[in-house]
């Protein structure tokens, strides 16, 4: 009998039937759980697609809504941006608050919750500190009150915004919604959406006025370092506006009519023009072009913007041409959201035709044109934030050496996933107390300085008690931008423009103005305070009332322009007027290089020829960054001894100051500009100095390299002493910098990849699981550009160069012909992951390109892709 052992064949023998039935048993299980594993991929690939497509909005046909009069068009372009035309205000604004919820209500939803303190109610208990310190300012509380106080016509605005938005969400649950409510519910299955409100419009306002708060890093940075340093070196490192070389935003105030009193000077019924503001004058600065020219340089430092208006006498058309571009945050989606407002038949009582960027959230147009003005904004960058130091006792504080009861109310903190957590508010005179809800506010009120600084007196014999600090700010109380947005969008004229302003109180912004009749104007709006002992630039004594504020400047006596000798106004967080003017507005202006190199350019591009909307498009995209031309020359002298740092020194004596993105040299540049501010201020020293404002520590470092002799050039703890030594060691570290981050060949660094914007989502991007996170961010971009440069893209100091700040729009609007108008932004339209309006307008952003801003009705219709019409329906 043969057994099977010996009828098996020889080991080894591939042909074998065995062999082979044995491989085909593998290759079809392994089939089987490939096909197995490929099916389940595809059915959870398809779910995927599924849940992200079934929140895009629907784009055409017909939608039947409850509470429209009448029909509404919606008509889009390729980019998703929406023209909405209604018969009346109520649909108009009731259709913009469909279209926000349409493209973006995740947003909305999310900002709601940040604005009111809400976040843990999301995300769980690790947000808690931010709500503590969102519920001690209250900013919901005053959006309630503001939309109390709206006029009925205003109110009805916002009411018919949110009656759009929650005809939205009766048809949208969860993930219908968006897809970011379906990662939600793994987390937090029980969270359900509430219907939006009026409230929830009003109270992003407040958010965009904490963006924009101006100097309180600054006051709050001095008040660390007092401590340490005396009062001379503080001053050193905080050095007054450069008046002799950078321009004011207004050399010359006008002398225009009251706001109102226009109209009635035309048509007879008003006083005699000698009723109008006075005018108060000064000289133009010396020697601005000259500096400017020298200078070759611009500003760009982290949160600011970019404006000019230029007159029709300097133009191709013989109009005027306006630019804007606000730096914030870079964000996903971006913060703006562009959109067209139209009556179907423009009327005293349906008067909107307007077109550009607003919030998603919020109804109306906040930058951009109607049909005969447009108006750009920029930070005023005044000081509207005090820190008050004040001695506490229990629940009373001191004032004017008499104990008072501190204002204290209680909250509730709602957790998802986690019990309920009780916050008390105290408050003072001033404002709600913030030590302890900061590591900063805290560390003031835990070692208060004893120095003195400007107009501040050190808080010698103070009463007993702990110390604690209080925020005073002008968004801390009710006032009346929610109206303000509407008056602009409607304005026709000077004075309607300036009665808008006049309402626009916080954020204080630059507005800049330009209209078809050829006039340029500008007018400081916002609520400005008057100060008493104090100057605002240190913390403040509470206890005693000769600090307080003592008002806020009238309007009829804030900084106005109307169409200036030059031809031309230019705002960019520089100071708006020279020294001379009677109220005092901050001591911590952004220092001017941007405005400086913005006028030295149009005045080159206007030797040249009239100018036109490229010549507008090209200052935008300028890129010369004056620091890094001052390093040039500083080290044309210092060698060091390696052949590396000295071959990239080379780079910088070849190098024309453009930090575009494909550039070696401004990679080197820009590294060397950090490493320098790095080892004078930080590295090394008992208690690193404030030294993160670029656009300050230009005007500081510049002085410095004129100055061979200051102590700042010695630092003891890196063991170098003089100017000199400081450059040599900082050219040898910044070039081990950079080989570590792009290697030994000089030739291959790129400044476009070292500064990239990496693009993440404000919420579930930052989550910390990378399959969620590449769901909604995207990039790393690389781009041009940098901090203390026109073309605006800001990094931190000491914290990488990732571009953290951006131009966040661009629009150049031309008067002449509004459809010749172009506009981008950093985004898309849309806030829905994988849409094809998410990022798609991301790469000409990276460009400095803009694309065709439609606004007559032929223009928008050729330019249309998809028309929905909403409908009346029960």
């Amino acid at each position: 009998m043969t057994t099977l052992s010996s009828a098996q064949p020889p080991a080894g023998d591939e042909k074998s039937p065995r062999r082979r039935s044995v491989g085909r048993a593998i290759g079809i299980t392994l089939y089987s759980i490939v096909a197995g594993i490929v099916v389940i991929a595809l059915i959870a690939a398809g779910a995927v697609v599924w849940t992200i497509q079934r929140s895009f909005p629907q784009l055409s046909g017909t939608i039947a809504l409850a509470g429209l009069a009448d029909d509404v068009t919606v008509q889009r372009d390729v980019l998703g941006i929406p023209t909405i035309t209604a018969g009346d205000t109520h649909d108009l604004f009731y259709a913009q608050g469909y279209v926000h919820a349409q493209d973006r209500f995740w947003e909305m939803d999310f900002r709601r919750h940040v604005t009111a303190g809400r976040v843990a109610e999301l995300f769980g208990e690790s947000q808690l500190g931010t709500d503590k310190f969102l519920r001690t300012l209250g900013w919901r509380r005053i959006a309630e009150k503001e939309v109390d106080a709206l006029d009925p016509k205003i109110r009805g605005y916002y009411d018919a915004y949110a009656d759009g938005v929650n005809a939205y969400l009766a048809d949208h649950k969860g993930a219908e919604a968006s897809l970011e409510y379906a990662v939600l519910g793994l987390q937090n299955p029980g969270y359900k959406i509430e219907p939006w409100t009026a409230a929830d419009s009003v109270a992003w306002l407040k958010a965009m006025a904490w963006d924009l708060r101006a100097n309180i890093e600054d006051e709050t940075d001095r008040a660390l370092a007092a401590p340490y340093y005396t009062s001379q070196q503080i001053a050193s490192l905080y050095p007054a506006y450069p008046y002799d070389r950078n321009p004011v935003i207004v050399p010359t105030i006008s002398s225009v009519p009251a706001v109102g009193a226009a109209a009635a000077l035309a048509d007879g019924t008003g006083s005699d023009a000698s009723t109008a503001t006075a005018s108060i004058k000064w000289s133009q600065v010396d020697g601005v072009i000259e500096a400017v020219s020298a200078l070759v340089g611009g500003v760009g430092e982290g949160i600011g913007s970019n404006s000019w208006v230029v007159s029709g006498d300097l133009t191709k058309s013989g109009m005027p041409l306006l630019a804007n571009d606000p730096h914030l945050g870079a964000s996903l989606p971006s913060v703006w959201h562009q959109v067209d407002l139209k009556c179907r038949v423009v009327s005293a009582q349906c008067p909107f035709d307007v077109a550009g960027f607003g919030f998603s959230g919020v109804p109306g147009v906040v930058i951009g044109h109607n049909d005969r003005v447009a108006w750009g904004f920029t930070n005023l960058t005044t000081d509207v934030t005090d820190l008050y130091l004040e001695k506490v006792q229990g629940n009373e504080y001191w004032r004017d050496g008499a104990l008072v009861p501190l204002d204290v109310r209680n909250e509730t903190l709602k957790v998802a996933g986690g019990a309920d957590v009780k916050l008390e508010v105290r408050s003072t005179v001033h404002g709600p107390i913030v030590s302890g809800l900061t590591d900063d506010f805290t560390a003031i009120a835990e070692k208060p300085y004893t120095g003195t600084h400007g107009r501040v007196a050190a808080p010698a014999d103070p009463p007993a008690g702990d110390y604690a600090v209080a925020l005073k700010w002008t968004a801390l109380e009710p006032g009346t931008t929610p109206s303000a947005i509407f008056a602009l969008d409607v304005a026709h004229s000077f004075d309607d423009f300036r009665a808008a302003a006049k309402k626009f109180d916080v954020p204080a912004q630059n507005l800049v103005y330009a209209d078809v009749d050829g006039n340029i104007g500008y007018q400081t709006p916002g609520r400005l305070p008057i100060r008493g002992a104090g100057d605002g630039s240190m913390p403040q004594p509470g206890w005693s009332s000769a600090y307080d504020w003592k008002g806020y400047i009238p309007f009829e006596k804030l900084p106005v322009v109307l169409n200036p000798p030059e031809g031309y106004i230019v705002t960019a967080n520089n100071a708006i007027v020279p020294a001379g003017y009677p109220y005092f507005l901050t001591s911590d202006w952004d220092y001017g290089w941007r405005a400086a190199r913005i006028v030295d350019l149009l005045q080159r591009k206007i030797a040249h020829g009239p100018l036109t909307i490229d010549d507008m498009r090209d200052i935008q995209a300028d890129q010369e960054f004056f620091m890094g031309k001052r390093l040039s020359a500083a080290y044309m002298q210092i060698s060091t001894d390696r052949k590396g740092p000295d071959a990239a020194l080379d780079l910088l004596r070849g190098w024309d100051a453009q930090s575009t993105a494909d550039s070696p040299a401004a990679a080197y540049a820009n590294v060397l500009w950090d490493e320098l501010v790095q080892n004078m201020f930080v590295r090394g020293r008992d208690h690193a100095a404030p030294a993160s404002d670029q656009a300050r520590m230009f005007l500081v470092v510049d002085g410095l390299l004129d100055n061979p002799k200051s102590p700042w050039w010695t630092n003891e703890g890196l063991g170098v002493s003089g100017r000199e030594a400081t450059l040599e060691r900082t050219a040898v570290d910044a070039y081990d910098r950079l080989v570590a981050l792009q290697g030994d060949n000089p030739s291959k660094w790129n400044w476009g990849t070292l500064h990239a914007l990496p693009l993440r989502n404000s919420t579930f991007g930052e989550s910390g699981i990378p399959a969620i996170e590449t769901l909604f961010n995207r990039g790393p971009f690389p781009v041009g550009g940098g901090t203390s440069i026109v073309d605006a893209t800001g990094w931190t100091l000491g914290k990488g160069f990732a571009t953290v700040t951006v131009p966040s729009m661009r629009m150049v609007v031309d008067l002449s012909d509004f459809d010749a108008s172009r506009w981008n932004q950093l985004t898309g339209t849309s806030g829905h992951a994988y849409h094809p309006n998410y990022i798609d307008q991301t790469e000409n952003w990276q460009k400095v390109e803009m694309t065709p801003w439609a606004f007559s009705p032929k223009a928008v219709t050729a330019a249309t892709t998809d028309t929905l019409t909403l409908t009346p329906g029960r």
